[in-house]
């Protein structure tokens, strides 16, 4: 059986995903700091972190984590683990990846997807990567979008599906979590 890729977000209520803690200077700011998870949204991205086993991301993604979580060491162990995994970077642009255990895609992403999916036991967790989740949606290589929705309207920036995009999902998993917020599963229907 295949590995199961899972799209991870924050996403705002109008669907945007774009630079959610104010990194990429797209002017949206920290727009996810003033929220709260609380211990059930902790423990449900421990689930998902644990549960994947390779990290794929696109390079503005890349970027923003490989300049942060090298140098992080929580105590619940989320750095130590996606620190040690094998990381991949889809990029037409970065020829090497410094932060350690990542490989760059570079040329033909979705048949390296369909490689990946084809290896191994554990999920394939991509964290936000909008440009990537965009590109591999319309090859059915989504399995699971797990979203965890802000009670906020940021009114612009990218979101996450294209806007030619069309398909149905259902529901898997809804969970209420701290300061309004909500965590939702959803699978291709």
């Amino acid at each position: 059986m295949p590995r199961k890729l899972v799209v991870s977000v924050y996403i705002s209520l109008d669907g945007v995903v774009q630079d959610p803690v104010g990194m990429e200077n797209s002017g949206l700011g920290n727009w996810v700091g003033p929220f709260t998870r609380g211990p059930e949204g902790d423990e449900i991205m421990r689930q998902e972190l644990w549960a994947a086993d390779i990290a794929l991301m696109g390079r503005t993604t890349y970027e923003g984590f490989a300049a942060v979580w090298p140098t992080l060491d929580d105590p619940g162990g989320f750095a130590r683990r996606l620190n040690g995994m094998p990381k991949y970077v889809a990029s037409t642009t970065m020829r090497q990846a410094e932060w350690n255990n990542t490989s760059v895609l570079s040329s033909d992403v979705i048949d390296a997807v369909r490689r990946l999916k084809d290896e191994g036991d554990g999920d394939i967790l991509i964290y936000g990567s909008a440009g990537l989740v965009h590109s591999l949606l319309p090859h059915g290589l989504v399995d699971q979008v797990h979203m965890l929705i802000y009670p906020t309207v940021l009114g612009r920036g990218t979101r996450l599906f294209p806007a030619d995009y069309a398909s149905r999902f259902e529901l898997g998993d809804l969970k209420q979590l701290g300061s309004g917020m909500v965590h939702a599963v959803y699978r291709p229907a």
